[in-house]
């Protein structure tokens, strides 16, 4: 097979691409071979382009070896392949997969990549799926044993997702949280094994910002109170408890010592969310994103809390909450920093109501609404902001 070298000129840091029967290429190819592994490193590093670093990796053995050590992330395709495929990567820090991977192939990463930063086993889910539940599309693979051993053999990781694994229990996941002393996010989204005791972990840590609980059915009000009592509550940004529906008012209640909270999630989480407990979660000054989307038991009273107490709320998602009218959304009239509120399936929230609160609302920027309102919504007003139809 003839190669292509591609040399830079340094007179006009042109691109020179030379066939290997090239007398010039001959000599260059002499002289790269007297080449150590340090200058090969330096060289490898003004290449970004992952098709060039391919060509790198084809010249020879050394050149192969060399951009091995110095690959950082790795995306796999085709999970059979691991055994030969990652003994060239020692310093990987971000490992990506989309298939299913087994306990195996976790052994595999904990093994002969022990720097590993990132574990991410669900880079391909499709976005239109990726928020729903359904028994079909959970991964049947691996399970407690591959992420102890990643736990043990990877010390160092700081983001971990692995969404939709119906074999990861509580004991996986505690040996995770506890030997990943770095550990800032964790994504368990779906995970139905998931419960109490896991949360019980999490909560004595004191490095995770975001935490991933989507579909997690299991979950109750202890698991919320060890959240809220541990150490996690000084660390924690973003809470998602999306479709959590065994958890009532009082376990979100107790979420207000979240003191530094940024975002949370509380969508679908079932009727036991009312008011009462979802007017405490005003108490978070801190807020910036808040989901409520069809919890059908928040009302105007909730709304009108979150305006006057959460002045930093950014954006507030109210899909679904049919008790909800102008007059609760109009609170947030003289709000200084909401940008996109979420009107979907608000029977009780008039045209008018919407047309009154972007007229008074100066930091709005977006509204979602029902592709039913558009007839009737004026001109002027998707001239204010910016108007999305669902």
């Amino acid at each position: 097979m003839q190669l292509a070298y591609m040399i830079l000129s340094p007179e006009v840091g042109t691109e020179i691409r030379l066939n290997q029967r090239h007398p010039r290429a001959r000599r260059l190819n002499r002289d790269m071979s007297q080449l150590g592994d340090d200058e090969l490193t330096l060289i490898l590093n003004w290449v970004t382009d992952p098709k060039e670093r391919q060509l790198f990796s084809e010249v020879c053995k050394q050149w192969l070896r060399v951009e091995g050590l110095n690959r950082s992330s790795i995306r796999l395709l085709e999970p059979e392949h691991l055994l030969r495929v990652l003994p060239r990567f020692p310093n990987l820090l971000q490992f990506e997969a989309s298939k299913s991977i087994a306990d195996s192939d976790l052994e595999l990463i904990a093994r002969f990549c022990p720097k590993i930063e990132v574990i991410d086993l669900n880079s391909k889910t499709p976005r239109k799926i990726s928020d729903e539940f359904d028994e079909a599309l959970l991964f049947d693979d691996f399970g407690n044993d591959g992420l102890c051993a990643l736990a043990h053999g990877c010390p160092k990781l700081r983001k971990v997702s692995i969404r939709r694994r119906k074999n990861v229990g509580n004991f996986g996941i505690v040996s995770l949280v506890d030997l990943s002393r770095n550990l800032t996010y964790l994504d368990l989204g779906f995970c139905s094994l998931v419960s109490d005791p896991t949360l019980d972990a999490i909560g004595s840590s004191n490095s995770i910002m975001v935490l991933g609980l989507q579909g997690c059915s299991l979950i109750t009000d202890r698991g919320l109170k060890f959240l809220a009592n541990g150490s996690c509550s000084k660390t924690m940004k973003r809470l998602n408890l999306a479709e959590c529906d065994r958890i009532t008012d009082f376990g979100v209640s107790i979420l207000q010592t979240m003191c530094g909270l940024a975002e949370l999630n509380l969508a679908e989480c079932g009727p036991k969310i009312t008011d009462s407990g979802v007017v405490s979660i005003a108490a978070i000054g801190s807020l910036k994103r808040l989901n409520l989307s069809w919890l059908i038991n928040v009302t105007n009273q909730t709304v009108v809390a979150l305006a006057e107490n959460c002045r930093k709320l950014e954006m507030l998602d109210l899909t679904g909450c049919e008790l909800v009218s102008g007059e609760g959304i109009l609170a947030f009239s003289s709000h200084a920093c909401l940008e996109t509120i979420v009107f979907c399936s608000c029977f009780n929230v008039s045209v008018c109501d919407i047309e009154n609160l972007v007229l008074r609302c100066s930091s709005l920027k977006c509204i979602v609404l029902d592709k039913g309102l558009r007839t009737w919504m004026q001109e002027r007003i998707g001239e204010l902001v910016g108007l999305v139809w669902r």
